[in-house]
């Protein structure tokens, strides 16, 4: 499976990343896969599995620096002691010009709080060639939707307590407005609908995993990243 490796910022810093490689190796489409808030876990990297066993690079930066967790309290307060700004302008794009010495193309995914940062980086890494978003957003205010130039994709619960419908609307007219190439698919699920491990102890009883949807936004994922990536 995948490695642990270390790759550089565009302001010089080293980040450690988990790389997974498909078995034709070099040469393949890039993505960059971003963590939910719990950190760079076993969840996560197995993300990253299953797009190198559909043919893609797959690396997760570590954004937390070695810390990862199962409680929601202290993913919360990871999560706030993250800078958003510089993760996606310094370790998600340098996570993709990493893969970009390898990959003609790259594009980046992301979860929750991932999926807030892939938006981040639609605005803020031009390297990319394409982002798809799970449930998750960042304040409206810091998205200008003019920079976006890759193309879109996005899942959105309809049930979720997180990021509610009315967020999505206005999200998506922002984006329709600048005429990004987006393209919004909603799902009768809750929040972190594709996580397996959304179930259990110690998880938030707002998210809940469901396989049929999950695998419909997979799907459609991969044929997007086939499309926009080669």
């Amino acid at each position: 499976m995948g490695t642990m490796i270390s790759y550089q910022r565009p302001d010089g810093q080293t980040v450690q990343g988990y790389l997974a490689e498909p078995d034709n190796g070099s040469g393949a489409p890039g993505v960059v896969v971003i963590q939910e808030w719990w950190g760079l876990n076993d969840q996560i990297r197995g993300v990253a599995d299953r797009l190198a066993a559909a043919g893609l690079r797959a690396l997760v930066p570590d954004l937390y620096r070695g810390k990862s967790t199962v409680e929601a309290e202290e993913a919360n307060h990871l999560m706030t002691g993250l800078d958003f700004g510089a993760a996606a302008s310094q370790d998600i794009r340098g996570a993709v010009q990493h893969l970009k010495q390898g990959s003609p193309k790259v594009g980046v995914t992301g979860f929750c709080m991932g999926g807030a940062l892939t938006v981040l980086s639609a605005v803020m890494v031009p390297e990319l060639d394409a982002t798809v978003v799970w449930y998750g957003m960042p304040p409206l205010e810091f998205v200008d939707a003019t920079k976006i130039k890759a193309p879109m994709m996005a899942h959105w619960g309809t049930q979720d307590e997180f990021f509610g419908e009315a967020g999505v609307d206005a999200l998506e007219a922002k984006l329709r407005e600048a005429k990004v190439d987006y393209t919004g698919h909603r799902y009768l699920a809750h929040h972190a609908f594709a996580n397996e491990t959304a179930q259990g102890p110690g998880r938030i009883p707002a998210t809940q995993y469901d396989a049929a949807w999950a695998q419909m936004a997979w799907d459609r994922t991969l044929r997007f990243f086939g499309r926009h990536l080669g």
